[in-house]
């Protein structure tokens, strides 16, 4: 590694690291509900809160964000006590007893059911931090709810009826589709919940051979050169609508850097002899993870503007989504976080190329100096929507920290690496 690379390595690490306590300041400043319990995300730009709803996808994220900052820097009183207050939030008020248990998607602050959604994302993200919180506390009771919301959400997705009743977004006597996010979110749910519970490895190993399997026999395009959100059951690509041509590089970014820790995880298991599978090893994921990146990074830069677009169609149509053009906070995010990791593991100065790129662009358009955290919605010119949201429904405390804690530990591997 030359001089100037080791420099510009070592500030981004202590940027980010300072960036990571003014967003985590930003949030537990304005955030937390200390009456009912859990964290309010719709916040104006300076912390005032426009709304009180809760977005039960940001109580289970949110209990995540602050299990895991005391498993990389070590336990803190206060980020235990944030992440349970989501987490009793989540348990008390946001299952629906009349459907299974199902998770809402809003609920009033205090608890009040609001809307229920067809998809299990409220489930992955309740897993994600009831795992976390287990891993951080050893309370079996946590594990126990993580690893039944964990094989709810897989059962959705093999046969089950839905007990909210409410059946696919689109009539199936019509149209059937499979859509890349549910295996995508569901082997980042399962990495979490391997690393945390040991003993049901061989199971988690399955469930995740099954999500690699499904990204890249079904949505991964190499003659299209691009990953597709939705394909039919087959994986044909759908090309006479809109919805079967959209790409969401943001997405895809993400995608890559949730393969590339699977990719690492099979080569310690092949490196100590406990996994040697031809069809499914370290060496052809890394190909396809570089693969993925490379498509998304090189069509989803705006070269006018710069920044990441929203959506994409794979031919060129105009896309159907009305944001299509804008810039958001988490794709810039979830390429930061691939860059960094496929560079670490690569050396490939490309990787380091793009990730000084999106990180002089989003210094330059997302950061917000004054009041902390991001802002969540550009234009496509890089300006801010106003009135500025600091965070919604979507945004919450979650991707921003969680960007800032991997390039924070990920440079740290670079840099020790080279010494």
């Amino acid at each position: 590694m030359d001089v100037e690379t080791k420099q510009f390595l070592e500030e981004t690490r202590s940027w980010a690291q300072e960036e990571l306590n003014k967003a985590l300041n930003f949030w537990t400043s304005h955030a937390f509900d200390e009456a009912h319990g859990g964290i309010y995300t719709c916040l104006t730009r300076e912390g005032e809160i426009y709304s009180t709803d809760k977005s039960v996808w940001m109580q289970g994220r949110t209990g995540w964000l602050f299990s895991y900052l005391c498993q990389v820097y070590g336990k803190s009183d206060e980020w235990m006590a944030l992440a349970k207050s989501c987490i009793d939030f989540l348990e008390a008020h946001c299952k629906n007893e009349q459907a299974a248990n199902r998770l809402y998607f809003t609920v009033t602050e205090d608890g009040r059911p609001l809307r229920q959604r067809r998809y299990s994302f409220s489930e992955c993200f309740y897993a994600m931090a009831n795992a976390e919180y287990y891993g951080m506390t050893g309370d079996k009771d946590y594990l126990e709810r993580a690893r039944w919301a964990y094989q709810l959400v897989y059962d959705l997705h093999h046969g089950l009826t839905d007990p909210t009743g409410m059946g696919p977004k689109v009539v199936p006597e019509t149209r059937r589709d499979r859509a890349l996010a549910d295996p995508m979110i569901f082997l980042n749910l399962t990495g979490i919940l391997r690393r945390v519970d040991p003993e049901h490895t061989g199971q988690y190993d399955a469930y995740a051979g099954e999500c690699v399997e499904n990204i890249i026999r079904y949505h991964v395009k190499e003659d299209l050169s691009c990953t597709l959100e939705t394909v039919a059951p087959d994986g044909s690509f759908q090309k006479e609508t809109t919805a079967g041509r959209v790409v969401n590089p943001g997405h895809d970014l993400e995608l890559a850097w949730f393969l590339l820790e699977e990719a690492l995880y099979l080569r310690e298991k092949e490196r100590t002899k406990s996994q040697i599978d031809e069809s499914y090893n370290s060496q052809k994921l890394l190909a396809y993870t570089e693969q993925i990146y490379r498509n998304a990074i090189e069509a989803g830069w705006d070269e006018t503007y710069g920044g990441i677009l929203y959506f994409m169609d794979c031919l060129g149509y105009p896309p159907e989504a009305y944001e299509h053009d804008m810039k958001l906070w988490w794709p810039h995010n979830e390429a930061l976080i691939a860059s960094i990791m496929l560079y670490e593991v690569t050396d490939d100065s490309y990787y380091l190329d793009w990730f000084k790129k999106v990180l002089a662009y989003s210094k330059e358009h997302f950061v917000d100096d004054e009041y902390g955290d991001w802002y969540g919605y550009l234009r496509r010119d890089g300006k801010p929507t106003e009135p500025i949201a600091k965070g919604n429904t979507f945004k919450g405390p979650f991707h921003v920290s969680r960007c800032l804690i991997l390039l924070d530990q990920t440079i740290k591997k670079i840099l020790s690496e080279e010494n």
